[in-house]
Parts: structure tokens; C-alpha cells; sequence
């Protein structure tokens, strides 16, 4: 009843909700970035979702599009921008997500949405994150974000996965708090984000 349902159902009402309440840091962020960022404080970009579908994510847009001498875009430690480092630990680029939620791409607790040329390099397991809908927060993420192994962030999401319920995700959603007050997790040693995932 509350995965196939309910959850929807509150994470329409609760994106709604949240985009009215948090509409003036909404503002004043996409100001801040689109003089950061020449003009564009938003950042699309292709992702899996619920079934493999493809949709856009949309996310507050934290690096600039600065390239080398031979037209490659720099290193995301490179790129990011001053207001970029300050939203990106306050979580405040997850904020435009809540209209993926709206939309239904998305639901407020799930597995993050990865890119799509990690599809081909998934193993089974890793496979039934894709049997919801991906998440702006998850397990995962209050088990270590951006700091634990993709290993270790596969079997958070199966385990999601197998194990949703309404307890869980209102736990979830407490513990994301929790974790962007403290700032955990935001990134991997030596990395600005996380590595990238090569396969098994």
C-alpha cells in the first residue's frame, strides 16, 4: 500500500509544500548562481530513473564550465565556484529536485540517480535500485553519502529497496537533517565529489 501508493502521494504534497516554504532561498540561490555561472544557476542532466526511463535531473548549478587548452572541461575541484562549495555542503543544489518529485521522475527517499553509462556495469543486484523511484536523499547517502565505497553504496540501496516502508523513509528524512547540519560525507578523499564508477 505505501510503495505503491501512499509514498507518492506524500512526496507530491510534500515537494509542493516545500518549494512554497523554501521559494525565497530558491530566489536568492538562483541569483547568486547566475551571476556565479555567466547566466545559467541550473544544471540539467540525463539520468535513469524508476525502470531505466530516462529523465532530466535538475539540480542548482555549483561549477562553472571552465576548459583547458585543448577544450576539456577542468577538474570539478577546478570548476567549483565560491557560492558553489557553500551550496553544494548546505544541500541547497538538491532544492530544484523537489520539481523531479513533483513531475513524478522522482520521490523524495530512493536511491540517488546515477548517470547512464553506469547502466551497462551493473550486476543484478546493483540492477534493482531502478525498481523505484531514485531519491534526492536515501540510505545510502545517511550511511555515508559521497565517502563510502560504491560497493558499499549498492547494498544500502538494495536493501532499501527490499525493505521500504513509511518508518524508514520519515527515519531517512531525519537523519538527511542530521547530516546536512553536520556535513558528512559530502565527498571522497582526495576527490571534489566522488570517484567515478567503473564496474564491478
Amino acid at each position: 500500500m505505501y510503495k505503491n501508493h501512499l509514498k507518492r502521494i506524500l512526496d507530491f504534497l510534500a515537494a509542493f509544500f516545500g518549494l512554497l516554504v523554501l521559494s525565497p532561498i530558491f530566489l536568492v540561490v538562483t541569483i547568486g548562481l547566475f551571476f556565479a555561472n555567466n547566466g545559467k544557476p541550473f544544471f540539467f542532466q540525463k539520468r535513469p530513473g524508476k525502470d531505466e526511463r530516462i529523465f532530466k535531473i535538475i539540480k542548482f548549478k555549483t561549477m562553472n564550465d571552465k576548459k583547458d587548452s585543448q577544450d576539456n572541461l577542468l577538474p570539478d575541484a577546478d570548476r567549483l565556484t565560491t557560492i558553489g562549495v557553500f551550496v553544494r555542503k548546505t544541500s541547497l543544489d538538491e532544492i530544484p529536485q523537489l520539481i523531479n518529485v513533483l513531475k513524478g521522475e522522482m520521490s523524495l527517499i530512493g536511491p540517488r540517480p546515477l548517470l547512464p553509462q553506469y547502466l551497462p556495469l551493473y550486476n543484478e543486484t546493483q540492477k534493482r535500485r531502478h525498481e523505484v523511484r531514485p531519491g534526492i536523499t536515501g540510505w545510502a547517502q545517511v550511511n555515508g553519502r559521497n565517502a563510502i565505497s560504491w560497493q558499499e553504496k549498492f547494498e544500502h540501496d538494495a536493501w532499501y529497496v527490499d525493505n521500504i516502508s513509511l518508518w524508514l523513509d520519515i527515519k531517512i528524512l531525519f537523519l538527511t537533517i542530521k547530516k546536512v547540519f553536520v556535513r558528512e560525507g559530502i565527498s571522497q578523499d582526495g576527490q571534489a565529489t566522488t570517484e567515478v564508477f567503473k564496474g564491478n
